[in-house]
C-alpha cells in the first residue's frame, strides 16, 4: 500500500483533462495505431520513470498500438476514475490499488479477465494475489506489484543491545527498554493509522468485520484486546509517544533511516528511501522480520500492493490492445525490470531472480510474504479505515478512552455497511 505518494496536482490535472476520453478510442487515425491511455499511480519520482521506460519498449514491439501514459497522484486516483468511468471517459488501463478492485468491479467499471490473454499465465502468480484481484468469482486485475508490511529495524543497533528480532508484541517492549538502556534511542515507534494497526488485530484472530457472518467486529473483545497492545506501544521505556501530527508519517520515516529510533513497522515501498538515510549506507544493515504475533501466537500482515485493470467501457480495439500491454506489464521480464530498478516486490515467483533477490530489502520482505493475508473481496473494505483513523488518533493523544473510539468507530462502519449487524 503506497502510502503519502506526492506530486503536483496541476500538472496532473491538466494530463488528465487532456487524456479524459482515452477510452473513447479519440485521436486513432484511421488504419494507425491503436492508442490506448494508462493511469499510472505509482510515486512520479521514484518509480515513473521506469514505467515510461517500458512503455516504450512495449511500443517499439508493438508497432500498432500506442500507449499514452498519464501518471496520477495516488492519493487522487481512485476518485478520479471513479468520476472518469461514470461518464464513459475512463483510461483503457488502471493501475489500481487491490483495495479499489472489487468496488470498481462492482460498478461495472472493470472487464473480467478471465480467459483473456491477460490471464493467459495466471498460474505463475501467487494465488493469494489472484484471489485478491477476485469479485464475485470472476477476475477484474492481474497482480502487478505486491507489499505487506513487516517490523524494520536497525541491525547495528540491536545488536549494540543484544536483542534479536521479536516475534511477539510482549518481546517488542522489552527489546524496546533493552536497546534504549544500551544505545539511548527509542526501541520502537509506531504509528496511529488504521492500515498499520492492523497487524494487531490478525495477531488476535480477528479484523474489523467478519465479511462470512456480515458482522461489525471492531468492538469484540479479540478487537478490543488488539488495540489495547497497540495503544501500549507508545508509552514506556524505549517506546516513542504517538506523533499525531498531520507529518506523523515523515517524521516516524526520518527517525528511523537516520537512526534516532531502532525499529518501525514499514512496508517495501519505502525501501529505496531507507537506502538514502545515513543508517542504510549499509543496505546489510536493514533488518527485515516477520511482524511480531498476538496472544495467539500466530502474526499477520495485510496484504497491500496494485493490479492493472482493464476498463470496461473501451471499445474491442482498445479492449484488446490493452489485455496485451496488461500481459506485457506484467511478465516475469517485465516485474523483474521493476523489482531491480524500483525495489519493488514482484507478484509471480519467476520473477524473483538472482538479481533480484540480491537486494536486501526485496529478499527481506519476500521473507515475510507467508504472514500477509489478502484482504476480503468487500468492496467497501478499504474504506473502513477511514472512521479508524479518524478514532485511533484521539485514543493515542489521550483524547478518547479506547472503548469510546471503537464505539465510534462502530457507527461510522455501520453507515459503510448497513447490511452488517453490530
Amino acid at each position: 500500500m503506497r502510502r503519502g505518494i506526492a506530486a503536483t496536482a496541476l500538472v496532473a490535472s491538466l494530463a488528465l483533462a487532456a487524456t479524459a476520453c482515452g477510452g473513447s478510442g479519440s485521436g486513432d487515425e484511421a488504419g494507425g495505431p491503436v492508442t490506448i491511455t494508462w493511469w499510472d499511480t505509482s510515486n512520479a519520482t521514484n518509480e515513473a520513470p521506469t514505467y515510461q521506460a517500458l512503455v516504450k519498449e512495449f511500443e517499439a514491439a508493438n508497432k500498432d498500438i500506442k500507449v499514452k501514459y498519464v501518471n496520477v497522484p495516488f492519493d487522487q486516483a481512485q476518485n478520479k476514475f471513479d468520476t472518469a468511468a461514470g461518464s464513459k471517459g475512463a483510461p483503457d488501463v488502471l493501475r489500481s490499488e487491490v483495495g479499489w478492485t472489487p468496488a470498481f468491479a462492482k460498478k461495472g467499471f472493470f472487464a473480467p479477465l478471465d480467459g483473456t490473454e491477460a490471464l493467459a499465465e495466471q498460474d505463475k502468480f501467487q494465488p493469494s494475489l489472484i484471489e485478491q484481484a477476485t469479485y464475485e468469482g470472476k477476475t477484474y486485475g492481474v497482480p502487478f506489484t505486491t507489499d505487506t508490511l513487516a517490523l524494520v529495524y536497525n541491525k547495528e543497533l540491536f545488536a549494540k543491545a543484544g536483542v534479536e528480532a521479536p516475534r511477539t508484541w510482549d518481546d517488542l517492549k522489552k527489546a524496546a527498554a533493552t536497546i534504549k538502556d544500551k544505545t539511548g534511542v527509542d526501541g520502537y515507534w509506531g504509528s496511529t493509522q488504521a492500515y498499520y494497526a492492523q497487524s494487531f488485530l490478525y495477531g488476535e484472530g480477528t479484523d474489523t468485520v467478519d465479511v462470512d457472518a456480515k458482522k461489525i467486529t471492531v468492538t469484540s473483545p479479540e478487537a478490543k484486546k488488539a488495540y489495547g497492545t497497540w495503544q501500549g506501544l507508545f508509552k514506556g521505556k524505549g517506546l516513542h509517544k504517538a506523533d499525531t501530527t498531520a507529518d506523523a508519517y515523515a517524521h516516524i520515516q526520518e527517525a528511523f533511516v537516520s537512526g534516532k529510533v531502532a525499529s518501525i513497522i514499514q512496508g517495501p515501498w519505502e525501501i529505496t528511501n531507507f537506502y538514502k538515510g545515513s543508517a542504510f549506507k549499509d543496505k546489510n544493515n536493514l533488518g527485515i522480520a516477520t511482524v511480531p504475533a498476538g496472544s495467539t501466537g500466530k502474526a499477520g500482515a495485510p496484504t497491500g500492493g496494485h493490479n492493472l485493470s482493464v476498463y470496461a467501457g473501451s471499445d474491442k480495439a482498445h479492449q484488446e490492445a490493452s489485455l496485451k500491454f496488461v500481459k506485457f506489464m506484467t511478465s516475469a521480464k517485465a516485474q523483474e525490470t521493476i523489482a531491480l530498478k524500483n525495489s519493488t516486490l514482484p507478484t509471480r515467483e519467476d520473477a524473483y531472480t538472482a538479481k533480484v533477490k540480491a537486494d536486501p530489502g526485496i529478499a527481506g520482505f519476500q521473507s515475510v510474504l507467508p504472514a500477509a493475508q489478502p484482504r476480503p473481496a468487500l468492496p467497501e473494505y478499504s474504506s473502513l479505515w477511514t472512521p479508524l483513523d479518524d478514532e485511533l488518533l484521539k485514543i493515542a493523544s489521550g483524547k478518547e478512552s479506547l472503548d469510546k473510539g471503537l464505539g465510534n468507530a462502530e457507527t461510522a462502519i455501520a453507515k459503510l455497511v448497513p447490511d452488517y449487524s453490530k
